[in-house]
């Protein structure tokens, strides 16, 4: 440890891993050690220069990280005493090349301070500390957050290096508040710029369609709210305008960021929608009234503070321009510094917040009106383009029926189909809120204070449930330190963009797509409809041509969808890191606040993350990169023994070099399950293969640790189920447990013993043979969820269907029916105790519902969870537009089944939510970064043994309390009025079987 005394650093000793880093006392060294550098920084400024001396002598390289990024990035060998206390916005991802004096050797010793070195380094860490003018950083909270008190050195000015870290950490500070506050101000910026350039040129520029749409949507939208705001501020009467005028009314939002606003959360949501290019009319206006109500009050917070308190505060430039630059970031900086003062400036200006939903719609509403009425696009009459155009709406209010004619119909806007089809080039083009931030993440205090600097950030998801939201905001912030601690590690974890397979998608996607997953940009053509009346041939058309619609429909949402993966990840592909700060759905699940490109996504999210902080390889990094590639190629690789895996890796190691070379001319990688995936792990592998010393070889790549079947281990613990342990792999073994083979073996030879016994088995005679792990899979998956008949019936029958060996469609049904019937009694034999469990669960949840309240329980870190199925309140709000019907927060009577059949599922979800964040907070005590997904735990290949052991305590540890015994005990205590079943009889299985599982998660 380092510790902070008399002005100078002390060290204690220092080990990492097997590698001997510099090991020296206090008293024993001269005036040229250094002990001499009692600035933190000029260590760090100092080892870089040597570096940097020495670079271009590549003969003996010893690589090291000296990978930078606020809070948290340090450097690996020399500085990494300095990780607790230190980080280095400074250089940016450097790979340092340091080499020992020369009769020494770097096997083993990494950096060692003898009396040569230091020489060598004063004679170049002035110029390189100092002879530049550019301000570099590090965070002023440095010392308070540390306690640290670091005396200047005089001989080395090593204050002013410290001074211009923090320079440079202020710059990364200010560009995550403008991120913030200046989003919708800059779009406004950059419409102006280009009218102002088409007025001069008198020429339209050669804008993408859907960024020249949105310019000639800019001025007739913002003129129109231009007149309502005079409207307003006038006072003269009009529709809904006494609701949302007040609020509007001084507010200091133009015309012009009202009128971006809209425009973009419309044309956002349109993208997002699986409909594809119709969205609901209510959840639309309250978005967009949302919206609008959070730059109010974002900017009546900046307002709050007037510039002369900010003035007696620090004495400004003496330049008048200067003056006032200095004082408006002065005002935002006060704003973010004192995140309390904020809560406390917007609830005196508005002391009704958040709006009522009903004003959000009524103003949602008038803009969507005037978006409707002044946003059109030009439309070719006919393939022809002699023909010309047509102008047409690029927005129209329709009144949509539900399939089926059951429910009620409700308003929704629908886009025309020509933007339809281009609507995926906008999202280069959208504004996105909530971005992954230039900083760490502010740090969780509450249930509204934490995460974004000023956008509004809650701790919990709760979709609108109010006894949810007041449990939460009830509990003792001393109940929930864990929580807050493990969203705060998870929110620290600091991400690149991988830009080797960032430019491999761009390349792919720009070629059409169709490969490696991603979608094909060109629609399914569509069959004419046929001259006939024969009715047969027309319905066999029909069935042709609507499955063509919907296949045409998914592709653009999915194109859409991937148009914003991409768009985010080219805003991010140049920063040095990015954080995702995390909250939890209502059961405390932890999900990343960011929703495009995070690593809880898709194959291509995944592949294009890499961790911004590097760590060496190690021992036995490069072993668990090889398992890792067999992992994510799968197709039954990921199924084999470690020692297999590795095996697998290194057969295909001429693939895997070749594939990261040139991967669009060696595709090999795309025959993995996970391409891109798979992509970045073959470049990493490849890298690490080619460098001098593998286990110096510095990776970002996250390795992933899975569960198996997660949700089933978790009642398997629960229940002590030694069967169902041994299934899911609780229990160690020579190879893995694979529990859908298991089930479909089990289902196999039931189906063969009825065909066998009874003649008349007709449909276990046409299963014979055709029982295998993809028919079974779905069903034992949602097992956890407390799939019913019904479910696996309907499963399973999709996939015979897919089969194609069953043409008659009543034979496919009774077939199906009997398929589930056999999985779920191989279900119930496999996982006896865990069934129990289960059921044990329903029961409980029915108790409480049948007494009309909603299930509620509090998991292991603290955290209460109130099940939110309710009948919705229901309020009817006229607007300019139509009548809406709202959702309203009331104690509606609960929704009784609903509470049973989800609570087995939520109470088991709440329990892996629990592990991974037990296992976050873990895993930062011990120096590793670390991200999760629910059932997958990442972190470096070097660092993946000590996570594997961690998780494996933290598994053990949550299961050795008496959870069933507390939240029976809970229950009673809550509802003594009401009669609970006893627990269920469990197994005899040893939990700490599970610590030397080697498969338990691989």
């Amino acid at each position: 440890m380092w510790r902070a005394a008399g002005g100078r650093l002390k060290h204690r000793g220092l080990r990492t891993g097997r590698a001997d880093f510099y090991r020296w006392n206090t008293t024993a060294a001269g005036p040229e050690s250094f002990h001499e550098l009692t600035d933190l920084s000029l260590h760090i400024h100092a080892s870089t220069a040597y570096s940097q001396l020495r670079s271009s002598d590549r003969s003996r390289p010893c690589s090291y990280s000296a990978a930078a990024a606020p809070l948290e990035h340090s450097l690996t060998t020399l500085d990494a005493a300095l990780s607790s206390v230190i980080q280095l916005p400074l250089f940016s991802n450097p790979l340092l090349q340091i080499l020992p004096p020369d009769g020494e050797s770097s096997s083993r010793t990494v950096f060692r301070i003898d009396q040569k070195w230091p020489f060598q380094l004063k004679a170049v860490a002035t110029e390189a500390c100092f002879g530049e003018e550019e301000e570099v950083g590090v965070l002023p909270e440095l010392e308070e957050i540390h306690d640290i008190s670091l005396e200047r050195s005089s001989k080395f000015e090593g204050g002013k290096a410290l001074k211009a870290a923090r320079a440079r950490a202020r710059r990364l500070f200010n560009r995550q508040q403008k991120l913030e506050l200046d989003a919708w101000d800059a779009a406004v910026r950059e419409y102006r710029k280009i009218l102002v350039e088409m007025c001069r040129k008198k020429l339209a520029p050669n804008l993408p369609f859907a960024k020249s749409l949105m310019v000639s949507w800019f001025e007739p939208v913002r003129d129109e709210i231009a007149k309502e705001l005079k409207a307003i501020e006038k006072e003269e009467p009009g529709e809904d305008r006494s609701h949302y005028g007040p609020l509007l009314k001084g507010a200091g939002l133009t015309a012009d960021v009202l009128a971006v606003i809209t425009m973009h959360r419309l044309v956002a949501l349109m993208m997002q929608d699986v409909d594809s290019g119709c969205i609901r009319l209510a959840n639309t206006a309250v978005l967009i009234g949302d919206a609008v109500e959070q730059e109010i009050k974002i900017r009546r917070a900046l307002k709050k503070r007037k510039p002369k308190e900010l003035a007696e505060e620090a004495e400004p430039p003496t330049p008048e321009e200067e003056k006032k630059e200095y004082l408006k970031d002065k005002l935002r900086r006060a704003i973010i510094e004192r995140p309390r003062n904020v809560k406390e400036i917007l609830k005196s200006l508005d002391p009704s917040q958040p709006w009522p939903s009903f004003i959000q719609a009524k103003l949602g509403c008038r803009l969507i009106d005037i978006m409707m009425s002044n946003s059109h696009i030009n439309v070719p009459v006919s393939d022809c383009p002699e023909d010309g155009t047509e102008i047409r709406p690029a927005f129209r209010h329709v009144l949509k029926v539900p399939k089926g004619g059951l429910l009620r119909s409700y308003g929704a806007i629908v886009c025309d189909p020509h933007l339809r089809g281009r609507i995926d080039d906008s999202a280069k083009f959208i504004v996105m809120p909530y971005m992954p931030m230039l900083i760490p993440p502010r740090a969780w205090k509450g249930y509204h204070n934490g995460a974004y600097l000023h956008l509004r950030s809650v701790i919990m998801r709760t979709h609108g449930s109010k006894q949810q939201r007041e449990a939460v905001r009830n509990t003792p912030r001393a109940q929930l330190q864990q929580v807050f601690r493990a969203l705060d590690t998870l929110g620290a974890a600091s991400w690149k963009i991988n830009k080797e397979v960032f430019e491999v998608i761009e390349k792919l996607w720009s070629a059409g797509g169709g490969i490696g997953g991603l979608v094909d940009r060109k629609d399914v053509p569509l069959p004419p409809k046929p001259n006939t009346e024969d009715e047969a041939e027309m319905r066999s058309w029909r069935k042709v041509f609507y499955k063509g619609k919907r296949t045409n429909s998914e592709r653009n949402s999915q194109r859409c969808d991937l148009e914003l993966k991409l768009a985010v990840a080219r805003s991010l592909k140049d920063e040095e890191c990015f954080y995702y700060p995390h909250n939890l759905d209502f059961r405390g699940r932890a999900y990343p606040m960011h929703a495009h490109l995070n690593h809880l996504g898709s194959d291509v999210c995944r592949g294009m993350l890499l961790f911004a902080k590097g760590r060496p390889l190690g021992p036995t990094g490069l072993r668990w990169l090889k398992i890792h590639i067999a992992n994510v190629f799968a197709n039954g690789a990921d199924k084999l023994p470690f020692d297999g895996r590795v095996a697998f890796a290194e057969s295909n190691l001429e693939h895997v070099v070749a594939s990261a070379n040139q991967p669009l001319k060696n595709r090999w990688w795309l025959k993995a399950e996970d391409p891109f995936q798979c992509l970045a792990a073959c470049i990493d592998l490849r890298n690490a293969m080619h460098s001098p010393n593998p286990e110096y070889y510095i990776s970002h790549l996250p390795v992933h640790q899975d569960g198996s079947c997660n949700g089933l281990q978790h009642y398997a613990a629960l229940g002590r189920d030694k069967t169902g342990a041994r299934a899911v792999n609780l229990i160690g073994a020579d190879y893995p447990a694979d529990v859908y083979s298991g089930i479909a073996a089990r289902v196999r030879t039931l189906v063969e013993e009825d065909a066998r016994k009874d003649p008349a088995a007709v449909y276990a005679k046409l299963l014979v043979g055709h029982v295998d792990r993809k028919l079974v899979k779905q069903t034992v998956m949602t097992s956890v969820y407390g799939v019913t008949y019904v479910g696996a019936r309907n499963q399973i029958t999709n996939r015979l269907r897919d089969k194609g060996f069953i043409l008659d469609e009543p034979t496919l049904y009774r077939t199906g029916c009997y398929a589930a019937k056999v999985t779920l009694n191989a279900l119930g034999e496999m996982f006896g105790e865990a069934r129990l469990i289960m059921n044990w669960l329903g029961q409980c949840a029915k108790v409480i519902a049948n007494d009309g309240d909603s299930v509620r329980w509090i998991t292991p870190l603290g955290l209460p969870v109130v099940q939110p199925y309710r009948r919705p309140g229901r309020h009817v709000v006229k607007t300019c537009l139509q009548c809406l019907i709202l959702r309203t927060d009331t104690d509606q009577p609960v929704l009784a089944a609903r509470q049973r059949s989800a609570f087995p599922p939520n109470f088991v979800h709440s329990m892996d939510g629990s592990h991974m964040m037990m296992t976050a907070v873990a895993c930062q005590e011990a120096g590793l970064t670390f991200a999760g997904v629910h059932d997958s735990f990442w972190t470096h290949a070097g660092d993946v043994e000590r996570m594997n052991v961690i998780l494996r305590e933290k598994f053990v540890e949550l299961y050795e309390q008496p959870i069933l015994e507390n939240l029976l005990e809970s229950f009673q205590k809550r509802w003594p009025k009401l009669k609970f079943p006893d627990l269920p009889v469990r197994g005899d299985l040893d939990l700490k079987e599970v610590l030397s599982s080697p498969y338990f998660f691989n």
